[in-house]
């Protein structure tokens, strides 16, 4: 914005005011504040459970991904192959993430489940871009139960025929 002189604060406000979209910019901070609501849980389990990656990373990943879909889609007319583009962009990045969250000891590979859940959460964002919140709300949904009650069965399977049931209940930390 150029002017022969200097704009007064009226002037600048209105032109800055009557360039807004506020209608979309309002749905586009719901949709980011909905996509940290939907990751917190799952980020607080894995706080909970003492991971390197929990309460602060999970809704930065999901609000991340969720504004980068946001901008790519919003700048004019877009097609479904900007989109596909932008959304590759965010795997790809957070492939990066979820491969700084895996670890390799001598005989054991750690964070393999929070990779996954990294990725998943930036599919959830995502999703509540593009406006498929069900999609989200399952994605968000089915990670928090993988991750809470699915690991007392891969004890189980991890210990073999010699494990009974009793053991499942035993508090240990893995991922």
């Amino acid at each position: 914005m150029f002017w022969a002189e200097k704009p007064t604060g009226s002037e600048t406000a209105r032109y800055w005011l009557d360039g807004m979209e506020w209608t979309q910019d309002l749905i586009n901070v719901a949709k980011i504040i909905g996509a940290y609501l939907l990751a917190l849980p799952v980020g607080y389990h894995r706080e909970q459970e003492a991971h390197s990656v929990g309460v602060r990373t999970f809704p930065v990943v999901a609000m991340a991904s969720c504004g980068y879909v946001l901008l790519g889609t919003s700048f004019g007319a877009h097609s479904p192959g900007t989109t596909s583009r932008i959304i590759q962009g965010v795997v790809a990045g957070i492939g990066f993430v979820g491969g700084g969250a895996i670890l390799k000891s001598e005989s054991h590979v750690h964070g393999t489940a929070t990779a996954a859940s990294i990725w998943n959460i930036a599919a959830m964002g995502a999703a509540v871009a593009l406006d498929h919140f069900l999609l989200a709300a399952m994605l968000a949904l089915l990670n928090f139960i993988a991750l809470r009650w699915l690991l007392p069965v891969k004890r189980v399977i991890d210990a073999g025929p010699e494990i009974g049931p009793a053991s499942i209940a035993k508090p240990d930390r893995d991922d």
